[in-house]
């Protein structure tokens, strides 16, 4: 469980250095720029402590997810960048990816075949 939740924080420290991003005016303005790269060192972290137990594709994918559902959601409530309806549809599909990559997750992998005995010894 701890894996995921540093993944999910991960993933809201992206949205923190996305957004960032916007007003460091090209890593011209000092505190901006102090923020995201802050944001960046602790969601890169995150990120790599999660990808030790969880595998990298889904890791990898789910923490994209996050950070692009994020930001746009940002965007849209606090920067005020408008949303069609087609874009809210395929926001939804991306969080219900994110969410099913999640649930069909299998922790330590799929079940292994256990091995076959080995051949009794034939008395002769």
């Amino acid at each position: 469980m701890l894996p995921w939740v540093l993944l999910i924080i991960a993933g809201l420290f992206e949205v923190g250095w996305a957004i960032g991003l916007k007003h460091t005016a090209g890593f011209t303005r000092l505190w901006p720029s102090v923020w995201t790269i802050g944001a960046m060192v602790i969601s890169f972290t995150l990120l790599a402590k999660a990808m030790q137990t969880l595998p990298i594709g889904i890791s990898y994918t789910v923490w994209v997810g996050i950070g692009a559902l994020g930001t746009v959601l940002v965007g849209a409530v606090f920067l005020g960048e408008k949303l069609s309806v087609l874009q809210v549809a395929c926001m939804v599909l991306i969080g219900a990816g994110i969410i099913g990559l999640k649930l069909t997750h299998i922790a330590g992998g799929p079940p292994q075949p256990t091995p076959a005995p080995p051949p009794a010894e034939v008395a002769a």
